[in-house]
């Protein structure tokens, strides 16, 4: 019996329908986002072939690899300095890792990479909080390992000793050039063109300089100057837009360069990081070098001009106080008016207005219509002045009082008043009844007067 219900069971184990669950594959491991990060310090053939090199081996090392899958290659030509801010290409991969696009970064050396050890850092921490990793291959550093970030730091600091090392090398050959009379700035005032290393006038604004120096000493001043510039929308040496201010022509009308003469240093580069461009007040030497270029402004011409300034200065600190100074008020901005010179007139200008005229719609006014408005007013006070200024009292006291009714505070103290009136009147009907004692009465009749 017990054979036969086995046999029997196992038949309707039998009967049963069986569902095969296959086993389940192993998901695909995801490939790992990389990008490559080249960058090469000059624009010379050697430096692009380096340039072109770094490319090429980036776009194998990351192909050849089945579990990499290839971002970009990120890569700046002819670019030196100690920012990355100046880096074009750079920004455009932080950017690509702050969107979560890549996950390792190639770069050949930390010098490739920063030359500056805060940045570096800073850079380099940023990147593993979002879970992107760098390596840097002459270094042998990667930022996903415990050390790295110390690596990162020490070879960063010799990079930025490096980049030091090189400025203030490069400085002093400016320095030698300059002792020698033949150095060649990078770029050239308004008015000239470089072509290799020879300085050639720009036909085009050199005419611009000639009628600027002309102008002032045909009697315009510095700001009829700017004006005109504007107005003709003169563009500025590299061809684009700009808006001329004071300061700007200011320095061309005091340039050397337009007499071919070089004044060198008159800015500095300070020695250490981060690099601020200074203005030189003797803090280093300068020179001066004759006839380094073609002439735009004639030396009788650029030194009138000089003297002429100095004259306008001298009269300007030195003049005797303007009748109008400090007086008119414009009536659109409530901004005051500011004298003008121009063509040797007088013109009185709002000062918000001066300084653009987009700012305030009031145009100037000439000195003589104002002149002539005062002595109208002036008439007028002679002639009805009693009249005149009694109506302008009254009209004064008018204001006042209804100012004064309405004021907050007047509102306050009559409310006090009414107060203080209502207790007085209780203590007296208190007297009345006996409620109150005479002293009392007295004390305090005395403390509400007060």
């Amino acid at each position: 019996m017990g054979d036969k219900r086995l046999t029997k069971g196992s038949l309707a184990l039998n009967d049963n329908r069986v569902i095969v669950i296959n086993p389940v594959k192993a998901p695909t491991p995801a490939k790992l986002r990389v990008a490559a990060y080249a960058r090469v310090s000059s624009d010379s053939t050697d430096q692009l072939n380096s340039f072109v090199a770094q490319t090429n081996y980036y776009l194998s090392l990351i192909s050849s690899n089945e579990n990499w899958k290839l971002v970009d290659i990120y890569a700046d030509e002819g670019i030196t300095g100690t920012s990355a801010n100046k880096r074009g290409e750079f920004q455009r991969m932080l950017s690509d890792c702050r969107k979560g696009l890549i996950d390792k970064i190639f770069v050949k050396s930390i010098s490739r990479f920063a030359r500056n050890t805060k940045e570096c850092l800073e850079i380099a921490r940023e990147l593993r909080n979002i879970g992107v990793t760098i390596c840097f291959e002459e270094q042998r550093i990667d930022t996903a390992k415990m050390d790295g970030e110390f690596m990162t730091a020490l070879h960063a600091t010799i990079a930025q000793t490096e980049s030091e090392s090189i400025s203030k090398n490069q400085r002093w050959s400016y320095r030698h050039r300059m002792q020698k009379g033949t150095f060649i700035p990078a770029t050239m005032a308004f008015g000239y063109v470089l072509k290799g290393r020879n300085i050639l006038i720009d036909e085009y604004r050199a005419t611009i300089v000639r009628r600027m120096y002309l102008d002032y000493l045909s009697g315009s001043s510095m700001e009829d100057i700017r004006d005109w510039l504007n107005s003709e929308e003169i563009p500025s040496r590299t061809g684009r837009p700009r808006k001329w201010t004071l300061s700007m022509v200011e320095y061309i009308l005091s340039n050397e360069k337009y007499i071919g003469d070089s004044l060198w240093q008159k800015t500095y580069t300070t020695d250490t990081l981060p690099y601020q461009q200074m203005k030189n007040h003797g803090e280093r030497e300068m020179y001066y070098a004759e006839g380094t270029h073609p002439v735009i402004i004639e030396k009788d011409v650029f030194y009138a001009v000089q003297e002429l300034k100095k004259r306008r200065t001298t009269e300007k600190n030195y003049s005797k106080p303007k009748a109008f100074s400090k007086v008119i008020y414009c009536g659109a901005c409530g901004t005051l008016f500011q004298q003008k010179m121009c063509r040797g007139k007088a013109y009185w200008v709002c000062g918000n207005h001066r300084r653009d005229k987009n700012n305030c719609p009031t145009n100037q006014i000439p000195e003589t219509e104002i002149q002539i408005a005062f002595l109208r007013l002036y008439h007028k006070l002679k002639t009805h002045g009693i009249t005149v200024l009694e109506q302008m009292l009254s009209d004064l006291q008018t204001v006042r009082e209804k100012q004064m009714l309405w004021s907050v505070d007047v509102i306050e103290l009559n409310k006090r008043i009414s107060d203080l009136s209502n207790q007085n009147r209780m203590l007296a009907d208190m007297k009345k009844l006996g409620l109150v004692d005479s002293d009392i009465f007295i004390a305090k009749t005395n403390d509400i007067a007060r």
